[in-house]
């Protein structure tokens, strides 16, 4: 197969080398972002005069064609070619002849490259995009369900206070809320086009760059013709966003980790998201938690690779930099996928609403409400939180909940304590005086719901 670039060159490439160099078998994923472009290029080539108009619609006619062969499957990409510029400009030329060879007019593999990469990343954060809102919405949905589940909170992995089920899932909503946020704001900053700049140093032909960033979508033209085929910073951006957000994910999966175990037995993953054993017959594993936590140091791995090839590169473009494909899509894949399978499994969660309240009352989680109540009877705090802390030694020992202890107990520890004590350590009151913004009672809770229903709605 001959090479675009073949004419300086007498000896034929080695074998070896061919294929060490070529990136087909992975670019090939490209070829609707390089074909979209080279047909944006087509047009604006055919509107500046630098080819008829006859060439430029013959060029996008058959642009076209190749595209809808290849997605119909009549038109294989095969590794005989170097990388996907070099199939669709082959195939192009064989279908229309010298007029194909005219295509690159103006262009560079350097430039030709950076632009699919943009495209392709521009299309997954979209497409990554509709994913994490509907994911959101699954929350959003345990969220409004369950303002009443009470629960523990937990500081140390130690029961703290009580909080409800839907203030400990918006916690996790917020975190996905800025992770959608943040690709949002790696897509306005990517959002230039590369075409026209060629190797390094642009084109003497009269092209209109204005013209193909408006007819692919961009804000406009780069401003650099070196930085525009040397820059990467995107893609590392980019998978910044997604460690951040495998982070998010893992953390999580480790909460459901725990929660299904025979410990805690707060949640039950239905039977679709969990595996069994080959020996063990009752044990139902959670699998596809333990995986997303597994693959989120896989997402961390890219990050780190991408840094490290691009820490030492000198201006403008260097072959080094064809590494930075393989790992940018194994970390759009295992994301994206990690956030649908993980929205299944929410959607499908079941919440035991028993053992969290159960959990919540023998935890002790209102003996910081205990000292509260003193407060508000005078009590200093530093002495009320030292009778709260001898009440639970209490507790401790008669195996019961502060709020099972008799009057007469309280009483013991302090004569401040009257009947009302009960019901200032209920865990609905615990909860719902909390009204603080950012607090877990429903009040804080649904104005925050509000927002949220505002914040997906909004496109």
């Amino acid at each position: 197969m001959a090479q675009l670039w073949g004419g300086r060159f007498v000896n034929a490439t080695d074998t070896g080398a061919f294929d060490f160099n070529a990136s087909i078998s992975f670019d090939k994923r490209l070829y609707r972002e390089d074909i979209t472009g080279s047909i944006a290029h087509a047009k604006m080539l055919g509107s500046t005069g630098i080819i008829t108009e006859d060439e430029m619609d013959d060029m996008i006619s058959s642009l076209q064609g190749i595209l809808h062969d290849v997605e119909d499957g009549k038109l294989q990409i095969t590794n005989e070619y170097e990388d996907i510029h070099s199939f669709v400009e082959s195939v192009l030329t064989e279908r229309i002849g010298d007029t194909g060879k005219k295509l690159h007019t103006g262009r560079s593999r350097n430039d030709q490259v950076a632009l699919d990469m943009k495209l392709y990343t521009r299309n997954f954060i979209d497409s990554l995009d509709e994913t994490l809102t509907v994911f959101l919405n699954t929350l959003l949905e345990i969220i409004k369900t369950n303002t009443d589940t009470y629960m523990p909170g937990f500081t140390h992995l130690q029961k703290a206070q009580p909080v409800t089920l839907s203030h400990y899932i918006s916690a996790y909503f917020e975190m996905f809320l800025r992770d959608r946020d943040r690709l949002k704001d790696t897509r306005k900053r990517l959002n230039l086009c590369p075409l026209g700049c060629g190797a390094l140093a642009g084109t003497t032909y009269p092209l209109d760059r204005d013209l193909t960033a408006s007819l692919l979508g961009f804000d406009g033209p780069t401003r650099n013709s070196m930085d525009s085929v040397s820059d990467r910073d995107y893609l590392i951006e980019v998978l910044n966003d997604l460690a951040i957000l495998m982070m998010h994910l893992s953390r999580f999966s480790e909460e459901i980790i725990i929660w299904n175990s025979d410990e805690y037995r707060f949640v039950e993953i239905d039977d679709s998201f969990s595996t069994g054993s080959s020996i063990m017959p009752q044990k139902k594993n959670p699998d596809i938690a333990e995986l997303v936590r597994g693959k989120t140091g896989r997402v961390y791995g890219s990050l780190m690779s991408l840094l490290t090839t691009m820490k030492g590169l000198p201006l403008a473009y260097d072959k080094d930099m064809q590494e930075d494909k393989e790992v940018a899509f194994d970390a759009f894949d295992t994301a994206h996928f990690c956030v649908k399978l993980f929205d299944g499994m929410m959607k499908t969660i079941s919440f035991n609403k028993e053992k969290l309240d159960k959990s919540a009352r023998h935890g002790f989680t209102n003996a910081t409400d205990v000292a509260d109540y003193l407060v508000r009877k005078n009590i200093p705090f530093r002495d009320a939180h030292a009778v709260s802390g001898r009440l639970v030694l209490k507790c401790i020992d008669k195996g019961c909940a502060l709020d099972d202890l008799s009057l007469e107990e309280f009483k013991s520890e302090c004569e401040a304590f009257e009947d009302d004590i009960y019901e200032a350590i209920s865990l609905k009151t615990c909860v719902e005086k909390r009204l603080t913004t950012g607090a877990p009672s429903k009040e804080a809770v649904m104005k925050n719901v509000r927002l949220y229903e505002e914040l997906l709605n909004k496109r």
